[in-house]
């Protein structure tokens, strides 16, 4: 058993777990770490292993929200389970555009598709899109709680403002000020993943097939779907992670499949490096996936957005220079 290539795997792993559930392209960045510490395996092991590694991630997700999305958890009321399975229905129902028109097209995108400045151009024109949306949703709501004559509104210092009304659970009391970030992600329509409807849903549903493109990252094309279809943050990010089980369980699921229809079998070692991939995305993504619901509170998807347009320069400058 080598050692050094088990410790590759965990620092894929730290790297999955990171990147799957920030809106920054887990692909992106696994795509530059493989130039810098490539793992001494078959190419058949390793395009498996880019795919299969997102099982940790997403037992992790099951354990961060297992009580939410268990429907048979005996301290629920009938009411309460109920709204579990129509929670996996609306999740189910968002992810068939996805397998639609993504399993069709899987061999041809990873065959076109694959380029590292295919790659790169997601990731800048995706920043540049949560900048965007992030900005007009703050002017936007800059304008609804601008004082008016017979308003109670009033402006705060350091930039924060105290709006005429909110909308939602997750409304501040009264004369609370807020950061123009928060501010906006409180006009948000929807507020709660309850108030999630169906036709929302299947929206998100279909913001998720631009993840098909490499480089785009699948939580950013949710997030983004559900930022302009009307959701807070919270509710846009969680209704993301709950997409993950489905479609990201069905990829590696193929890919296992397309692996072993090859003819392949794993050894000693590839099967340890798989496994040490796999536990340690486990363990790092219920990191993110607490750091990430804690942030958007808070923050705005501005911070990403600028750090997958560095991200995408830098990956374009590396290749042009290996080219070169």
């Amino acid at each position: 058993m080598d050692l050094l290539e088990l410790l590759k795997a965990a620092v894929y792993g730290v790297v999955e777990g990171i990147t799957e559930w920030l809106p920054i392209s887990s692909t992106g960045h696994m795509l530059l770490l493989e130039q810098v510490m490539p793992l001494s395996v078959s190419k058949d092991f390793w395009d498996m292993f880019l795919v299969v590694i997102q099982l940790g991630a997403i037992i992790a997700v099951l354990v961060a929200f297992f009580h939410e999305l268990n429907p048979f958890s005996g301290s629920k009321s009938a009411k309460e389970r109920r709204f579990t399975w129509t929670l996996w229905g609306k999740t189910i129902v968002a992810c068939i555009p996805a397998a639609v028109i993504g399993l069709p097209l899987d061999d041809w995108i990873e065959d076109h598709l694959g380029s590292p400045f295919v790659i790169a151009a997601a990731l800048i024109v995706y920043g540049i899109a949560f900048i965007i949306i992030e900005t007009l949703r703050e002017r936007r709501a800059q304008r609804l709680a601008a004082p008016a004559a017979g308003s109670t509104a009033a402006v705060g210092t350091s930039g924060s403002y105290r709006p005429r009304h909110f909308s939602g659970s997750a409304a501040p009391q009264p004369q609370q000020e807020l950061a123009v970030s928060q501010l906006a992600d409180s006009e948000a329509c929807i507020q709660d993943i309850g108030d999630l409807d169906w036709k929302t849903a299947l929206g998100i549903g279909l913001f998720q097939v631009l993840s098909i493109v490499p480089g785009t990252s699948r939580s950013g094309s949710t997030i983004i779907g559900g930022l302009i279809l009307g959701c807070s943050r919270t509710v846009v990010a969680q209704f993301t992670f709950y997409l993950a089980i489905p479609v990201m369980v069905g990829a590696s699921g193929l890919r296992l499949v397309k692996y072993f229809l090859k003819g392949n079998t794993f050894s000693g070692p590839e099967a340890a490096i798989l496994l040490t991939g796999c536990a340690v995305a486990f363990v790092v993504s219920l990191a993110a996936i607490r750091f990430l619901m804690g942030f958007v509170k808070k923050h705005d998807f501005k911070p990403f957005g600028w750090y997958r347009i560095v991200l995408g320069i830098a990956v374009i400058a590396y290749f042009a220079l290996v080219a070169a």
